[in-house]
């Protein structure tokens, strides 16, 4: 990595953890940050050694978005390229093979917001909060909107995006966006609970489960039930389907292949 201040990498088991480690700057997603995070991933999107991955962050915040020095009077050929840029990270976690579980420790804001709603799971800290607030500074947050409506109801997500009004890690579970919430304490420990139960069953078959799923996700329902069923074909067919099934059928046991 080429700054290890923003991120860090480390492995525990099958489980990636990386941690936003910039809590001077409220861990911006700034150019350089993004670029790690592109990076690794595309690192760990090539190991079938790594099941699951961990987003953490050092601090009093998960992430408070986008760097506002890199926005402010950027010409527009600028904030293109960074908006693309986010999306690119965005996407490569949607399409991570591995699952990603955020551990949002406290606030996340804006992008950093749109960063934990865009992971697959989330766990957070019971004095965690979330907001969109970019339409007080006259920035609307449009695309952190694509994950959130994608994590809650439309009209949740709305109040979140026209008010920027925090909320709590309670309401955040309430509407959908929050899996668990726990003691700050123990949020680690949760959520490493969380991702090795993750890394008990096979890479392969998860992978194509998660691709399955948010391929789906957007269709109408005949559609949806045409991925999925071309998707169970897929998946009865692999060794560790076969094995986990005899395993079942045997009382013992499967040994994953990955």
């Amino acid at each position: 990595m080429s700054d290890e201040r923003l991120l860090r990498s480390e492995r525990v088991d099958s489980v990636a953890v990386l941690t936003l480690a910039n809590p001077a700057r409220r861990n911006a997603l700034s150019r350089e940050l993004l670029n790690e995070l592109r990076d690794r991933l595309r690192e760990i999107a090539a190991d079938r050694g790594i099941k699951c991955v961990v987003l953490r962050a050092e601090g009093p915040a998960f992430s408070s978005g986008h760097d506002l020095r890199e926005i402010v009077d950027a010409p527009e050929p600028v904030l293109v390229s960074l908006f693309a840029q986010c999306t690119d990270v965005m996407e490569a976690i949607r399409l991570l093979p591995q699952p990603v579980i955020a551990a949002v420790q406290g606030i996340a804001t804006a992008a950093g917001c749109q960063l934990a709603a865009t992971c697959d799971l989330v766990v957070a800290a019971a004095d965690a909060t979330f907001a969109t607030p970019g339409v007080r500074i006259g920035l609307f947050c449009s695309t952190p909107a694509v994950a959130l409506a994608r994590a809650v109801r439309p009209k949740h997500a709305m109040e979140m995006l026209l008010t920027g009004t925090p909320i709590s890690a309670a309401e955040a579970e309430r509407i959908g966006l929050v899996n668990r919430v726990v003691p700050r304490d123990k949020l680690d420990e949760e959520t490493m609970s969380l991702a090795r139960q993750v890394a008990d069953t096979s890479g392969a078959i998860v992978a194509l489960g998660k691709r399955t799923f948010y391929e789906q996700l957007p269709l109408d329902r005949p559609a949806a039930y045409e991925v999925a069923g071309r998707a169970m074909v897929e998946n009865a067919a692999l060794a560790d389907a076969k094995q986990g099934i005899s395993a079942f059928l045997e009382k013992r046991p499967p040994k994953w292949s990955s």
